[in-house]
């Protein structure tokens, strides 16, 4: 087949890669001409991807992929076409900004030919493929969806720095806007993914029709949002618990010792490009949600909350050197989307603190970039807020912030008895040593 992927970011590049190591032949489109020339190098545009740059450059080099930044070299005659371009939502509303895909979906509609499959892969507000993405496709290209082309859609399930293992692991979903399109979009997807056992699944592990988009677009709104609601009630227990002298790990971990308790973990943050997000999205077509709304507002509120116990155990901080350690949005990722890192920082500067940020991933020049001042470990500090469960914070000691009083782990990754003579605290389980 001849496949086009649109957009060749974290997650488009990957799927781009696994289709043309599946034998076909694929040509990504991107706006950015710095990725176009690495990948048309074999060079992967950004690190931490598992078996990217081996399979990039295989693929590259044999001739199954190319980039480009022109719709019209890419798009014409493709037998399909996958999106993942980026939605964002507006921090302050939480209504989704369609520019990006609008553009694309143009572009993408002025080459569009007869008998391409279009696959929008981004996580949507539920209806937008039926009543955003039909409409503007068939009016720009004079094609008729459900005959001249067909429309599906199609949610990623992966997870930056492990996209092929996902993409094994677990089942695709799919939900056209008519059964030829299911059909089309069933064959597609079978001819680009390997599927691993899943004796455990009664549906079996592969490809899954769930009878319409709109049943497509909730699902990945709906298995994202319940993540939420779940660590906003994790975090909820572990204020409360907090306040009572409870420890809430030892609570969390004897619920879920019998089978139908699942309560996730709490922490300082929730980030990234999907869990802070998709709630928002559910909440564009469902604003009556007043569970998913209420998770919402407290996950939104626990940097703020972090910093607190930072000062009801430090004291006034006004002129104290605090240090949030990570920037990352979590452990072993090279991303700040949505990260705890900005309100944490914010926090402790309404507070009056000097903040300074540390994290092994980032050079100093790009936290720099990232608004923050660099932190070097061996620098003496007066307190310290962990905000990202990077493996190396699991050796810290009080060696490495030379003079802290206050450690506040907010993520529990830091080791208890490293910090004799630190009052160390963590969210739900405060203890003092």
């Amino acid at each position: 087949m001849r496949v086009s992927v649109i957009a060749l970011g974290k997650i488009g590049l990957p799927l781009a890669v696994q289709f043309a190591s599946k034998g076909h032949q694929v040509v990504g489109v991107d706006i950015n001409e710095k990725f176009v020339e690495l990948v048309n190098a074999g060079q992967e545009p950004f690190p931490g991807e598992d078996h990217l740059q081996e399979l990039l450059a295989e693929t590259v080099a044999d001739g199954r992929l190319r980039a480009t930044t022109d719709y019209a070299d890419a798009i014409p005659n493709s037998d399909a076409v996958v999106i993942v371009v980026p939605l964002f939502v507006d921090e302050k509303t939480g209504e989704p900004e369609f520019g990006w895909m609008e553009n694309a979906t143009r572009s993408l509609a002025e080459h569009l030919t007869p008998g391409t499959l279009v696959s929008y892969e981004t996580t949507l507000p539920v209806g937008t493929t039926r009543n955003r993405w039909k409409p503007m496709l068939e009016e720009i290209s004079g094609l008729t969806e459900g005959t001249d082309f067909h429309l599906v859609f199609s949610p990623e399930r992966v997870l930056t720095g492990r996209v092929f293992a996902d993409l094994r692991k677990y089942p695709k979903l799919i939900g056209g806007l008519s059964d030829e399109g299911a059909k089309r979009a069933t064959e597609f997807y079978e001819a680009v993914l390997d599927f691993d056992d899943r004796p455990d699944l009664e549906r079996g592990n592969g490809v899954w029709d769930l009878g319409s988009a709109e049943a497509s677009e909730l699902a990945k709104l709906a298995e994202t949002t319940y993540r939420d609601v779940n660590i906003g009630l994790a975090n909820q227990f572990a204020r409360f618990a907090g306040q009572n002298g409870i420890d809430i790990t030892q609570v969390i971990d004897a619920s879920n010792s019998q089978p139908y308790s699942h309560i996730h973990r709490p922490g300082i943050a929730v980030g990234g490009h999907c869990i802070p997000v998709y709630p928002r999205l559910y909440l564009y077509t469902d604003p009556d949600a007043t569970v998913v709304r209420a998770a919402r507002e407290a996950n939104a509120a626990m940097p703020d909350y972090t910093i607190g116990l930072l000062e009801g155990a430090y004291g006034d901080l006004k002129g104290a050197k605090v240090v949030v350690l990570g920037a990352s949005y979590r452990g072993g990722v090279k991303e700040t989307a949505f990260s705890g890192v900005f309100p944490a920082v914010d926090a402790l500067k309404g507070r009056g603190a000097e903040v300074f940020v540390h994290d092994p991933m980032y050079t100093d020049e790009e936290l720099t970039k990232l608004g923050f001042t660099p932190f070097a470990l061996g620098t003496p500090v007066d307190a310290a807020v962990l905000q990202a469960d990077h493996a190396e914070y699991a050796e810290l000691s009080p060696a490495d912030l030379p003079g802290v009083t206050v450690l506040v782990d907010g993520r529990d990754k830091t080791d208890a008895a490293k910090w004799a003579g630190v009052r160390r605290i963590v969210i739900g389980r405060s203890v003092r040593q």
